[in-house]
């Protein structure tokens, strides 16, 4: 649908600015905001470097095995399906401090493989677990302490006070996360 909306938005775009006089505006505005897109992720690039980086250092070392362990019972509450199976819990025990980080680059390739490593022991390839549906809802609502990524592109594009957005930013996860759970075991 929206590879139709688009090509039209963007002929009428054009249509509109030959026909107002507008052309040389619209070459301007297309060219000022091809450089603040390539700047922005540059900015965003050394952010996620970062915090990529501190994840796979926290990997290596006893750190993801402390706050696994401290993760342990809401993870044994939540995927009751994966008990036993210590390499999952971790993988979902990343995942969770990286959203929880605000680190939602860093945790989706870390969900990719919790979600993998799940799918492996799931009898029933062709359909979601229980515990897959949970973590899918986990995931989406990311529940954040740290925005770090909003944070950056706020810093980035001048905000007086990037870190302002906080408060607001724990109230909607939270409320995210309440709603998303109760949809996900009301359509269930």
């Amino acid at each position: 649908m929206l590879n139709h909306i688009w090509p039209v938005f963007i002929i009428v775009s054009f249509s509109y600015a030959i026909f107002s006089g507008n052309l040389e505006n619209l070459n301007s505005a297309i060219f000022q905001s091809t450089s603040d897109a390539i700047m922005l992720s540059i900015d965003l690039l050394g952010t996620i470097c970062l915090w990529n980086g501190i994840m796979q250092v926290a990997n290596k070392t006893s750190i993801i095995n402390k706050l696994t362990k401290l993760l342990s019972p809401i993870i044994k509450i939540l995927f009751p399906d994966m008990k036993e199976n210590k390499q999952v819990q971790k993988e979902i025990s990343m995942n969770m401090i990286a959203n929880i980080l605000g680190l939602g680059n860093a945790a989706t390739p870390l969900g990719l493989k919790a979600m993998k490593s799940m799918q492996r022991d799931n009898p029933k390839k062709d359909t979601l677990t229980n515990s897959m549906l949970v973590f899918i809802v986990l995931n989406t609502a990311s529940i954040q302490l740290i925005p770090t990524t909003v944070i950056a592109i706020r810093n980035s594009l001048g905000s007086s006070n990037p870190t302002s957005i906080i408060f607001p930013v724990w109230i909607a996860t939270i409320c995210a996360a309440i709603a998303r759970n109760n949809s996900c075991y009301v359509n269930y």
